[in-house]
């Protein structure tokens, strides 16, 4: 049996209905001895044990300690988010009184959305894509860049109304101008973030936390906008109801499991434990629940509607202490079996400018209906309106929603004021058509535009059809591609006796994908995609004939897709096989944002007599030619990108690996220069093959991995690493990195992107052929005896690197 805790004088931060409803629920607590409100309203002046304090301000600390002092208090509990954000729990803990709400530091949750989106980020929660902005200009051009709608927020504290949900481009950009230029929010839009608009229900969810343990109270939904059908301009609420009939179960289970728990253990591990209630805002979406916003205190109204469903028997000033002192698995929280509503009644003109001063008349509600103040205070003994959201009605009822909706409608009808204000339609979301009168959704409202898809097919065919060749017409639009071999020459005179043999080979770009998206250059990176297959392909002395591709999206951006698709067609060109046919899938949800992948299938012929490798004529002292890439080619991004962000250079810098000398407005960015696509050795290659007995494609592996790949078992190449000079890109990953040489070779092409290998006495006609068609040609070494359990590639002069 626990020690009985001290009796509990309780000073109460706050004004709103929140602040009324917690001392509503504080006053039936037996450990609850007395509660100061500071300042206070007119309903907290009514609750029992509750006294208003207004000689000094909710935001002036050492006045709240001395009155606290002077009053014996020994817990506070800040309810708006700004005491909290200020750092009022660190004050009052550093003076020696408990609290009951996070530091400061864990406070900046909320304090600052930029923060929040970061944390998010950091710690794989879902939620919207984003980007955060401190320059207006910058922010302006983003808007303007991006093709899906946005969320537009307000960094700092705007009173819960520094969010934006425009519904036009002009709207958005005159909000970004309001909250930026204009400060219609002051330094809380000095940094605004710009999210991606997400559609689905929203859900609120209230969890308790001590930094280890968490308990949610019902799942409620709240009604920000202003007008009935969710119109108009945003508020602080209008109205919430609990719990809602989309949180099933398992998607509270799941919310706990992939968003809260995650949440309180980042912030634990962030060295930044949350205690207190965590608001955690919500939009459940086709592909799951994302975070939409943390508030850091009891939300308002959820407050009102989801306090009244804890069970006569559940204490929350002892919940409260439990969250403070770090043992709430020690306490109980029992949730009645009934649906809560609440309505919030207004000012006329809210939330522009609203009269003060006018009289409330409250008559005796109904039983289970209880009238919770916001905007309210006693002059004179008479109850006056003092906000913008003055007063709220909040219902239980254990039959259905419908019924607590009812009962809170009628207890709207015991209040009267002038001009006052409130939406008829609360918890309309709830009551959405039945299977029966539902409107017939389409693709398009699934998120898959088919005329979208058929605009892309029309912008492409031109840079499709430049991809032709005999025995392929290079035409889009059908089911499948074709190639007729005979009028590809493989049925001449040349050829007879000899049936050709198809081969095939299917890749990808990997993450170098993710440079091209986030440095928004999309025209390269197809010819990647070709240049990956069809370079495998002519190593097994096959000619390209059709290339196939494939690109995946959640959003299909018709100008993205475009790029990628013409760079595809250079790349085809460049190896002269033919794009002959691809499949665009826009899957909703599959992908974040803007982000997409692709593949890719190339498809070749090859006569008998020239299939490599030939290994049984491969012998020692057979020559390596080594063929220089353009760059990093497609393989190593991973780690290129992981170097990079530890050294903090961002892909808009110039490459740090541009010489002094060579320093101008012209330099390339990183992203640019990580952007030169794949070289393709088709052409050289195929003029080459009657001189070569094998080839190596250098890719994932390096050297070290892929040399091995195209010699016999007998077999092992020896290669001076000192015969070509390390690219300047390779030499700056390897210092930035502290990469070991070894590592090198077996990650990146290091500037060999193909390796020949030739008998002796041709490796001089060989090399003559290559360069002749353009190819930088190395001589690095030789095939050696490969002692039994040796290395397939020895690498000499590693210590040169």
């Amino acid at each position: 049996m626990g020690v009985q805790p001290n009796p509990l004088r309780v000073l109460l931060i706050g004004n709103g209905g929140r602040e009324h409803a917690i001392a509503w629920k504080l006053s039936q607590s037996p450990l609850v001895e007395s509660i100061i409100a500071v300042p206070g309203n007119g309903g907290t002046a009514t609750c029992s044990k509750t006294i208003n304090n207004t000689s000094v301000s909710s935001e002036d600390f050492p006045a709240l300690l001395e009155l606290a002092r002077k009053n014996n208090i020994n817990f506070v509990v800040p309810g708006p988010e700004a005491p909290l954000v200020a750092g009022a729990v660190d004050f009052f803990e550093d003076a020696g009184i408990k609290c009951f709400g996070p530091s400061k530091a864990a406070a900046h949750m909320e304090g600052s959305k930029t923060f929040s989106k970061d944390f998010m980020k950091k710690h794989k929660i879902p939620t919207a894509a984003y980007e955060n902005f401190s320059n207006y200009e910058k922010a302006r051009q983003y808007l303007d860049s991006v093709q899906h709608d946005v969320v537009i927020k307000a960094s700092g504290l705007a009173a819960g109304k520094g969010v934006i949900i425009p519904t036009t481009k002009d709207e958005a950009h005159r909000a970004l101008k309001d909250i930026m230029q204009d400060k219609e929010f002051g330094s809380a839009g000095d940094e605004v973030v710009i999210e991606e608009f997400l559609t689905g229900d929203e859900l609120s969810i209230l969890t308790f936390s001590d930094g280890y343990t968490i308990k949610s109270l019902p799942p409620a939904q709240d009604h920000k906008r202003i007008g009935e059908g969710d119109t108009g301009l945003n508020t602080g609420g209008m109205g919430c109801y609990a719990p809602t009939n989309i949180a099933t179960p398992e998607l509270v289970a799941q919310i706990d499991r992939d968003i809260i728990q995650p949440t309180i253990d980042g912030m634990r591990k962030d060295e930044m434990p949350f205690k207190g209630v965590l608001f955690t805002g919500l939009m459940i979406t086709s592909s799951g629940p994302k975070v939409l916003e943390y508030n850091v205190r009891f939300g308002d109204p959820e407050t009102q509607t989801v306090l009244p469903l804890l069970s006569d028997n559940t204490d929350l000033a002892k919940i409260m202490l439990a969250c403070s002192k770090g043992h709430l698995d020690s306490v109980s929280i029992s949730i009645k079996n009934e649906f809560s509503t609440t309505v919030v009644v207004s000012a006329g003109g809210y939330p522009e400018s609203y009269a003060k001063g006018d009289e409330i008349i409250i008559q005796t509600p109904p039983p289970a209906v209880n009238i919770f103040h916001a905007g309210t205070k006693l002059v004179d003994g008479k109850l006056q309106t003092a906000g913008g959201r003055v007063i709220a009605a909040s219902a239980t009822a254990s039959e259905s929603l419908r019924a607590a909706v009812d009962k809170a409608y009628e207890g709207v009808k015991h209040i009267q004021f002038k001009d006052m204000y409130y939406r008829k339609d609360i918890a309309h979301r709830a009551f959405k058509p039945t299977a029966d009168t539902k409107e017939a959704l389409t693709y398009a409202q699934a998120g898959v535009s088919i005329d979208a898809g058929n605009k892309l097919v029309e912008r492409i065919r031109a840079a499709v059809r430049s991809t032709r060749r005999p025995g392929a017409d290079a035409e889009i639009g059908g089911f499948g591609g074709e190639v007729d071999l005979a009028k590809a020459g493989f049925f001449t005179s040349a050829s007879a006796g000899e049936e050709p043999i198809m081969v095939g080979a299917i890749d990808g770009v990997g993450t170098k994908l993710m440079i091209a998206q986030a440095v928004g250059n999309h025209r390269t990176v197809g010819i990647d995609l070709v240049a990956m297959n069809v370079n495998d392909l002519v190593v097994q002395g096959a000619e390209p004939l059709m290339f196939l591709d494939y690109f995946g999206c959640s959003k299909l951006n018709g100008e993205v897709a475009a790029q990628f698709v013409e760079s595809v067609a250079a790349g085809c060109r460049e190896a002269r096989c033919a794009l002959v046919g691809g499949e665009t899938a826009e899957m909703p949800g599959m992908y974040s944002a803007d982000d997409y992948d692709a593949a890719g299938a190339a498809i070749g012929a090859m006569l008998p007599r020239n299939r490599l490798p030939r290994l049984d004529a491969m012998k020692p002292g057979d020559v390596l030619l080594g063929l220089a890439s353009s760059g990093v080619h497609s393989n190593g991004f991973s780690l290129v990108r992981r170097i990079l962000a530890r050294e903090n250079v961002a892909y808009s810098a110039p490459a740090p690996w541009a010489t002094t000398s060579s320093l101008s407005s012209t330099t390339p960015t990183v992203g640019e220069s990580l952007l030169t696509p794949t070289k393709i050795y088709v052409r050289s290659v195929l003029k080459a093959l009657p001189h070569l007995k094998g080839l190596a494609h250098i890719t994932g592996g390096g050297l070290t991995e892929n040399v091995p790949r195209t010699l016999p078992a007998h077999l092992a190449a020896e290669i001076d690493v000192a015969t070509w000079a390390l690219p300047p890109v390779f030499r700056w990953l390897k210092a930035a990195g502290n990469v070991q040489a070894a590592e090198m070779a077996r990650t990146f092409n290091t500037g060999v992107g193909m390796v020949a290998v030739v008998a002796a006495e041709d490796a001089e006609t060989a090399a003559k052929v290559l360069r002749d068609e353009g190819e930088t040609v190395y001589t690095i070494g030789r095939l050696v005896e490969r002692a039994a359990g040796g290395e397939g590639c020895v690498l000499k002069g590693l210590e040169g690197w």
